[in-house]
């Protein structure tokens, strides 16, 4: 990586990363291609259910022994909450177990899509920041919603692209990019990626990151998604500092027209 990317870095509740890409924690075969995923991404955060994922009981194999808390940023999440109360207790819950105050909260309106329950999320927002959480917020991409957000503490905003899991890529560009131009704090697109241009896509808008789970896990070859993942993200921010060419209507030669025999 040459230096002027290297020194490319983003900041989120005091902490500094060079990965754009968060990854999770579910749905791989096991912990051990979970850990090789997570290698081959190059990410710096992992994001864990708190509810499904085993960081506690070392009765049953542990994701800490195939990750190492030390090594790589764990963003314990609410996967599962659908209510404030609920996810609040859930990261009440984790930080006790791990000390772990910078969090991913989302809050579900229901199963069908997964949406976002805007109402108690920011309810449990602005619970959260008063204890002294960290919460990076999953939420609609919705400019106004991601503005009430920030302004109750979230310290990142992450608009969906798609519904959780379904990897129909960025729906609503415009959208996107109307928070990341009115945002304060870092936003990054959170569920919907399916593949690698999807994730360009979304650094392409100007985004500070993406975080991706069901697009590495159900693919053919976890291991070398993640690292087209790692590559696509890369790649689109890249796009996005070089700020690419205008559109235009019709044709523009490549060679001047002056001089022609």
């Amino acid at each position: 990586m040459s230096q002027v990317e290297s020194s490319d870095t983003w900041t989120v509740a005091g902490r500094t990363f060079t990965s754009r890409l968060i990854v999770g924690t579910g749905k791989y075969k096991d912990f051990a291609q979970n850990a090789a995923a997570v290698e081959a991404s190059g990410a710096e955060i992992v994001t864990v259910a708190v509810r499904r994922v085993n960081v506690t009981d070392p009765g049953q194999p542990l994701l800490t022994d195939y990750i190492d808390p030390k090594r790589y940023t764990y963003l314990p999440n609410t996967a599962g909450c659908f209510d404030a109360e609920s996810a609040i207790r859930t990261l009440r819950l984790a930080r006790e177990a791990g000390g772990w105050e910078l969090v991913k909260l989302e809050v579900l309106g229901e199963a069908k899509t997964l949406y976002p329950d805007m109402r108690e999320t920011l309810k449990a927002t602005e619970v959260l920041v008063r204890e002294g959480f960290k919460p990076m917020v999953y939420c609609v991409d919705d400019p106004i919603a991601a503005k009430q957000l920030e302004e109750a503490g979230a310290v990142a905003i992450m608009p969906l692209g798609a519904p959780i899991g379904s990897g129909l890529g960025i729906q609503n560009r415009v959208t996107v990019r109307l928070i990341v131009e009115g945002a304060g704090v870092p936003v990054l697109v959170d569920a919907g990626v399916g593949t690698a241009s999807d994730a360009a896509v979304a650094m392409e808008l100007g985004c500070d990151g993406v975080l991706m789970n069901t697009a590495i896990a159900e693919a053919k070859d976890p291991i070398r998604m993640a690292r087209a993942m790692r590559l696509a993200v890369e790649s689109g921010r890249l796009a996005y500092r070089a700020g690419r060419m205008g559109q235009r209507r019709y044709a523009d030669p490549s060679s001047p027209l002056a001089g022609l025999i």
